[in-house]
């Protein structure tokens, strides 16, 4: 397969460079010193599945690659429809384009873009980030990627990429005949921990550690299950004690990317994560108090981040 990876940092980079590992045709698409690393070293990774090293075709203009099978989305999620209308040189009869970013609504934004009918849906779980331009560092996370078409079922083209993920050392593929309800159920863990240590401005031990912060971080959970269910989505009440359990076993020191960008004066995907509940939640006449307060708390944070 010859696969895009849009967005190669600490997520795209290090499945590109797993793809490749397992025979894939990979291309990587950056920007700045990340680029110019990758184009002069190549690509190195730290895992926790153990390190590798692999020189990737690097570029920040899809016209130099050209006509691919499959383009993986890893850009941010306020990138998505800029992102969608630059990769037209990628895109041919058969290209598939699977997300793997934040957020409920990056596949509509793809499809009213490029087509519906070229769009997979997918999500990721995996800590992993650009430790130095060129060097990708994945500390923890099964490193696992969830993919399926949008409208359900099987076909030939998800086929395909499942044989080539399963291949692939250091990284786990599952075929979801539901994908749509596991975007729901990741978009309730990552809602929830970034509002959290993002508001608070401490990481999840210490937010363990106080019974109304993580009262919080549950309600935060459960109101973007009442979003999905006005959705037409269920995310189960297992899901939710899932996350739970799982938030439980952070690392204490453990933050998002969230508050990562807040700090760090980067632009925020808040619009992405906590905003799409506020509007949801307008638009079905769902009670959200949480959420909306958590929103409030940090979007002068992200007017601030994103310079207007």
């Amino acid at each position: 397969m010859k696969i895009a990876v849009y967005g190669a940092g600490g997520v795209g980079a290090y499945f590109g460079g797993r793809l490749a590992r397992a025979g894939a045709d990979v291309h990587l698409i950056a920007r700045g010193t990340h680029l110019e690393a990758l184009q002069k070293n190549g690509l190195e990774v730290e895992s926790v599945f153990g390190d590798f090293s692999v020189d990737l075709p690097a570029t920040d203009d899809p016209a130099d690659i050209g006509v691919c099978d499959l383009v993986l989305v890893c850009v941010k999620s306020f990138d998505t429809r800029s992102t969608a209308r630059e990769m037209e040189p990628l895109l041919g009869d058969e290209t598939a384009v699977l997300s793997l970013q934040n957020g409920v609504d990056n596949e509509e934004k793809l499809a009213e873009e490029i087509g519906r009918e070229r769009v997979l849906g997918g999500v990721t779980y995996i800590f992993s980030t650009i430790a130095e331009p060129g060097a990708i560092e994945h500390t923890d996370g099964p490193a696992r990627i969830i993919y399926g078409e949008l409208e359900g079922g099987r076909s030939e083209r998800v086929e395909r990429f499942h044989d080539l993920c399963e291949r692939a050392e250091g990284m786990e593929g599952v075929l979801s005949e539901d994908v749509r309800t596991e975007i729901w159920n990741k978009y309730a863990l990552i809602v929830a921990v970034s509002g959290v240590t993002a508001a608070i401005r401490l990481p999840m031990g210490a937010i363990r550690d106080v019974e109304e912060s993580w009262d919080l971080f549950v309600d935060l959970l459960y109101e973007v299950q009442d979003i999905a269910a006005a959705e037409g989505v269920t995310v189960s009440d297992d899901v939710i004690e899932e996350w739970i359990d799982f938030a439980r076993d952070f690392e204490r020191d453990t933050y998002s990317s969230l508050h990562y960008d807040m700090t760090h004066g980067k632009r925020m995907e808040l619009e992405a994560l906590q905003g799409t509940v506020v509007r949801k939640a307008d638009v079905h006449g769902v009670d959200v108090p949480r959420t909306r307060a958590v929103y409030s708390i940090l979007r002068p944070w992200a007017v601030k981040n994103a310079g207007d």
